[in-house]
């Protein structure tokens, strides 16, 4: 009876025990303490030993994987051994063109292993890349390579790129950067180079530049915690982001750090990316913005659901967007975070269930007790553009989670934050001070974030798109999602236009219906019922603005500004952004409950004050 007893009452407390955890998700967050506290020791560890360097890193996982695939493309097929002898190779190329440990190398190149190798050969000499949008030309492209002060830009062969790059060749040479191409004659020259190890006189040092930003590759590759899951030798991460951007570059080198192989295509493309899901055999792939709405809105390619996919990684992907990604592609996992390159602040959500969907992070109780001083929302002033401050103190005021507000991060000083290459005016702003009391000093994310009583994290908006209309704050972000929540609708890109005569910003939405879409013709009034029911009655843009095409810039992500810049202004449509001079635009009049065309007599109306919202 007392054994009886005796295991009722175990059992009963292993029972309590699973619900309190499932509840405050106690081993959650233990387990993310003890993958930081890894992290932070193995960095420890390396700097004791003076192999900070990542070279050390791939040098060990290319000796135990070296006749094991680590990188697949079109082009061709490398194992971990040739990844090796060519990352040498490019460095010791590197050597003979003088770079130093601590310099910075220019890389003006397209997606390919090409990529890694020349990336991983700074590395491997103690350098460290400095990664150029090749999208750039002209003084954008000229001022990039200004800030990073490279002696050596290494070039793509690509004929676009040639053509921008030689645009601003006369400004390259005269500021004393030495530009090479690496066209067929050059990556012969170096392939037939010797395989031959840097020495360790220091040339595998710590890059001088971006000891922080090493610090935290080790935190995320310095031990045995993969990527969602990821199992080398099984898994293999598909990415078509450009690598000159942090979600690709890092997430493909950690990746092959960590002895999980990657795939790579020159460029994201709908048309393309199942076959070459399929034929990389992926289990995973990496996302950043739309591009999982660009796949939910293509027609349906024979290989969407055959495949060997199990998660897709990145941040960007919409409320709006999740479900219907994962339904018809058969995708299980997603993997979304928040952070930024400068990785202040991050956030990750591995969602397997319904718990975790369409939101950017989640911690359980130990991790808010633990950071409730340090991750701060703070109340917005829209209508200015930053922090919300007392008239009479001064200081601003803090949010609550569930409201949520700009993201603050608590530092002891400037000197937690690395900062901006040269770019000591840009380092400041990122900084705010006094805030609650004189002299303290926070980290400002300049995004509006949200975290609800069960610890998931939600993105609100970047700060700039938040606007005021009738003396409220709209979410961008909100509105966009329910919006594209309407059967017939693509996407809707949402912006706050100004009016003359009225204070703050009307909402619009760019909306770009769904070519595929076989039901009946989208009605705007229905549209517009649908809106009252998830949306306050302020948030219900004012004006939509029917587009022929989604407006997204090189990184996938939304492009408001030009759209924004030309609001409504018959004079102004399209001059920003000229595929859209022909756009119809719709708009809810004062008292009516039903879209209609904006004409010239409208806009004129408002201009004159006859006609007021």
């Amino acid at each position: 009876m007392a054994l009886a007893t005796t295991a009722a009452i175990a059992a009963g407390g292993w029972a309590g025990a699973l619900y309190l955890d499932a509840k405050y998700h106690f081993r959650k967050d233990l387990q993310a303490l003890s993958i930081k506290k890894k992290g932070e020791k193995e960095y420890a560890r390396v700097v004791r030993e003076d192999k900070v360097s990542l070279f050390y890193v791939l040098e060990e996982t290319c000796k135990k994987r070296w006749n094991l695939e680590a990188i697949w493309s079109r082009d061709g097929i490398y194992t971990y051994g040739e990844l090796y002898e060519y990352t040498v190779r490019y460095a010791q190329y590197m050597i003979s063109e003088g770079i130093k440990p601590g310099e910075l190398v220019a890389m003006y190149l397209t997606n390919s292993p090409l990529f890694i190798f020349v990336w991983f050969a700074a590395m491997t000499i103690g350098a460290a890349p400095a990664f150029i949008n090749y999208n750039l030309d002209g003084k954008g492209l000229l001022h990039c390579l200004e800030i990073c002060q490279a002696r050596l830009i290494i070039v793509d062969e690509h004929d676009a790129c040639q053509q921008r790059i030689n645009g601003i060749r006369a400004d390259v040479d005269a500021i004393g950067m030495k530009l090479v191409v690496l066209n067929e004659r050059l990556k012969g020259l170096i392939s037939s180079l010797a395989v031959e190890r840097p020495g360790d006189d220091g040339t595998t040092g710590l890059p001088k530049g971006c000891p922080f930003t090493l610090q935290r590759i080790y935190a995320a590759c310095g031990h045995n915690v993969t990527i969602c899951e990821c199992i080398p030798g099984v898994d293999r991460l598909f990415n078509s982001m450009p690598l000159y951007h942090g979600t690709g570059a890092i997430t493909s080198a950690t990746c092959l750090l960590q002895g999980v192989s990657i795939a790579i295509a020159p460029k994201f493309s709908v048309s393309k990316f199942w076959d070459d899901i399929h034929d990389s055999q992926s289990t995973g792939f990496v996302y950043v913005g739309e591009t999982a709405r660009y796949l939910v809105n293509a027609p349906t390619h024979p290989l969407e659901r055959k495949h060997k996919l199990r998660f897709a990684y990145g941040n960007g992907l919409r409320s709006d967007v999740w479900d219907k990604f994962q339904a018809r592609f058969n995708v299980s996992e997603i993997g979304e975070f928040y952070n930024s390159t400068e990785g202040m602040f991050g956030l990750f959500n591995h969602d397997k269930g319904p718990f975790l969907k369409a939101c950017v992070g989640h911690h359980g109780i130990l991790l808010r007790l633990a950071l409730h001083k340090i991750y701060v929302p703070v109340k917005v002033d829209h209508e200015l553009g930053d922090i919300w401050r007392d008239s009479k103190t001064g200081f601003a005021k803090r949010a609550s989670y569930d409201e949520g507000g700009e993201m603050l991060v608590a530092i002891p000083n400037k000197e937690a934050f690395q900062g901006y290459w040269r770019a000591t005016a840009a380092t400041d702003k990122k900084f705010v001070t006094n805030v609650f009391r004189k002299g303290d000093i926070y980290y400002r994310s300049g995004d509006a974030l949200r975290r609800d009583s069960q610890g998931r994290w939600y993105f609100l908006d970047r700060l700039g798109d938040t606007f005021r209309w009738k003396s409220e704050n709209v979410s961008t972000a909100e509105v966009a999602s329910a919006i594209g929540q309407f059967s017939g609708i693509a996407e809707a890109n949402v912006y706050g236009v100004q009016l003359p005569n009225h204070d703050g910003r009307a909402g619009c939405a760019a909306i770009h219906l769904d070519p595929n879409y076989t039901g009946p013709t989208v009605d705007y009034n229905d549209l517009l019922e649908h809106l009252r029911t998830r949306l306050p009655r302020y948030a219900i843009p004012i004006f939509l603005r029917l587009v022929k095409a989604s407006s997204h810039i090189h990184n996938f992500k939304q492009n408001k500004v030009p759209l924004r810049k030309e609001g409504v202004d018959p004079d102004l449509v399209g001059t920003e952004a000229p595929e859209g001079k022909d756009d119809v635009i719709l708009w809810l009049p004062p008292k009516s409950d039903r879209y209609v065309p904006f004409e010239r007599k409208d806009w004129e109306n408002l201009n004159n004050g006859r006609a007021r919202l």
